[in-house]
């Protein structure tokens, strides 16, 4: 039999998963002649449901390397966050991808966390494509600032990256005996520890 996986090993697992995420991103960025200099179409504006078990414990172990005094901030902005874009139905209002309501990690227009960040926030603004086990392809345009054109763009290819995280987390998932499903924007996975 062979040992199980420490969440630490499935941490580095997941760091050098983002890396690998990060430099292809940075390349594909270069291909299609883009660079984000932040915008309306934001990533950090925007909003994002994240779904996994091991990236909502990584943020924590990234939070927690936080000053107490910056984490009291970031749980402060999570529940005005929370607050503005859910009230208190837990339904997002129809307008509420139009306000741009900032991220509780926003430091001064950067990730507090960006270390630690989710995949979908790494993974944003480019043009991009899934290829699905039944063998269709989903495709992304991109954000609006980019300017890509769908048929000269050079496509982000998500595939192995959401192949490795199933992986991740389904070694994550038996580490910790954490079997519920998950669907929380940052401020919900902070506030819910």
């Amino acid at each position: 039999m062979m040992p199980q996986d420490t969440p630490q090993d499935i941490f580095n697992q997941l760091a050098d998963l983002f890396s690998t995420m990060d430099k292809t991103w940075d390349q594909v960025a270069a291909d299609n002649g883009f660079q984000c200099n932040g915008c309306e179409d934001n990533c950090c504006l925007s909003l994002f449901y994240h779904h996994t078990q091991v990236e909502k414990a990584y943020l924590w172990h990234g939070f927690k390397t936080l000053s107490p005094q910056t984490q009291a901030q970031v749980m402060a902005k999570a529940r005005k966050y929370l607050e503005k874009t859910f009230g208190g139905t837990g339904t997002p209002s129809p307008d509420t991808g139009s306000k741009k309501i900032p991220c509780p990690l926003l430091v001064d227009g950067r990730c507090g966390l960006y270390t630690y960040r989710p995949m979908i926030c790494r993974m944003h603004g480019l043009p991009h494509e899934l290829h699905r086990p039944d063998g269709q392809i989903m495709k992304g345009p991109g954000c609006d600032a980019g300017g890509f054109d769908e048929n000269t763009s050079i496509p982000f290819n998500r595939t192995p990256f959401y192949r490795q995280m199933a992986g991740i987390e389904m070694a994550f998932r038996t580490a910790t005996g954490k079997q519920e499903k998950i669907r929380a924007t940052i401020a919900h996975m902070l506030l819910d520890e």
